[in-house]
């Protein structure tokens, strides 16, 4: 079911980066009252009846004839790469800043563009290649004052490998999510994951903990369960809309879009976010990353748009 819209999945994929840059800055005040499994739980309980709502209403759930024997064991891997991945980024949160967290996140993309490539079929163009150098360049200037964190090992350096693992694992979501859109649509694959990590956390929560919860904390748990629903929709809809590898290549700019707004939220909340503090080195390489991710995602278009016009004019 998948269609070619590459705008729609352009712009699908920078709310998803947006709504990902903020999530792990809204997650730390939550996790000082709730433990990481309760959060989750209540994440994928908001998520799965919300989503079920919808597709109910618009009548659009799944049904006996879409499913095929070997859609089960796809189904399983992207519920134990999902929820793998939510308790293991969440439970980094206890150990590094929000900022920190996202350190690794482009090793999502990297090897989501591998996948892309060499499972999916997919082809990576001139200026997705000059756009992957920018970014390979620009990543470690831009966490230049981060890189000693790897060879610490302390609870710091903890939070990172757990950020580690995450960002890996996340991958055997990403896969069997593209590979299950030849028989449902993006929102039905998420309800089957949203479902199954619901089910699959509730031996391990502490409902209850939601009463010892201040307003701040709650607001944020809420934005946080909304974030959910609404990223991995995007994701799921970006993906169906336009190539896997492209997609990846502008993820890394969710560590700049959370270092920015951690400074916007520790302006405006003091007391619930800490500032990051960013030299000269790490300015210089957002800006190549953003250069980088931006070459890659538009510069088939907006150079073939040149190329057509000069063409017309010589004509």
């Amino acid at each position: 079911m998948k269609t070619s819209q590459p705008v729609v999945g352009f712009i699908l994929t920078l709310i998803v980066i947006l709504l990902w840059g903020t999530l792990p800055i809204i997650l730390q005040p939550i996790l000082a009252y709730m433990d990481t499994q309760t959060v989750i739980w209540y994440r994928f309980l908001v998520a799965a009846v919300g989503l079920f709502l919808l597709l109910s209403f618009s009548h659009r759930l799944p049904r006996k004839n879409q499913f095929f024997k070997e859609d089960i064991k796809w189904i399983i891997l992207a519920i134990i790469g999902l929820a793998a991945n939510f308790y293991l980024f969440n439970h980094s949160l206890n150990y590094v800043p929000a900022s920190a967290s996202q350190v690794i996140s482009p090793l999502t993309s990297f090897f989501m563009i591998i996948v892309g490539i060499f499972v999916f079929k997919e082809s990576m163009s001139l200026y997705q290649k000059i756009g992957l150098v920018f970014v390979l360049i620009g990543l470690p200037i831009f966490f230049n004052d981060k890189l000693a964190t790897f060879t610490h090992l302390d609870k710091y350096s903890f939070g990172i490998l757990l950020s580690t693992m995450a960002s890996l694992i996340w991958v055997l979501y990403g896969i069997a999510q593209r590979i299950l859109l030849r028989h449902f649509t993006a929102q039905q694959i998420l309800l089957f994951i949203y479902i199954g990590c619901f089910i699959a956390y509730t031996p391990f929560t502490s409902p209850a903990e939601i009463f010892n919860v201040p307003m701040f904390a709650m607001i944020a748990l809420g934005y946080a369960c909304v974030n959910t629903i609404l990223a991995y929709g995007c994701y799921a809809e970006a993906l169906n809309r336009w190539d896997i590898s492209k997609v990846s290549m502008l993820m890394p700019l969710i560590p700049i879009v959370t270092i920015i707004c951690a400074y916007l939220f520790s302006g405006m909340f003091p007391d619930y976010f800490k500032s990051p503090q960013l030299n000269s080195l790490s300015v210089l390489g957002a800006i190549i990353v953003v250069m980088g991710s931006f070459i890659s995602a538009l510069g088939n278009i907006l150079f073939s748009q040149r190329n057509k016009r000069q063409a017309q004019i010589k004509t």
